[in-house]
């Protein structure tokens, strides 16, 4: 199966055309490799893949004739213990800093916050 569709039947994006684009992006290695969109994936293969401040190190378990629900895509692959950890640390540390993060007001300034912002910032 080529590498692309088998990003794609395995859920780890939404299109073809954007597992396309992360390929030639360089953001997912076939056995420790870059590689193009019609390369073969084996069983026993191994990935790496980048998507935003994610990383997954997987090999390859099954290829599908389909692409399958979320809850069936999780057995084409066998994620490494260490790649979980990592990634499910950075996931907490995100909901940490945006936790931690100020909080923007929803709504719009009325004209007397706009003149206090104004007053502060130095800007009259």
């Amino acid at each position: 199966m080529r590498l692309d569709k088998w990003l794609w039947a395995a859920r780890f994006f939404k299109t073809r055309q954007l597992a396309i684009e992360a390929i030639n992006g360089g953001k997912v290695h076939l056995n420790g490799q870059r590689s193009k969109p019609g390369k073969e994936v084996k069983a026993g293969s191994q990935l790496r893949i980048h998507k935003g401040s994610l990383e997954w190190e997987i090999t390859v378990r099954v290829i599908p004739k389909q692409r399958r629900p979320a809850a069936e895509a999780i057995h084409f692959y066998e994620e490494t213990e260490q790649s979980r950890l990592k990634r499910e640390q950075m996931i907490e540390d995100q909901r940490i800093l945006k936790a931690a993060a100020p909080k923007m007001p929803t709504y719009k300034p009325s004209k007397r916050d706009r003149r206090m912002i104004h007053r502060f910032t130095g800007k009259e």
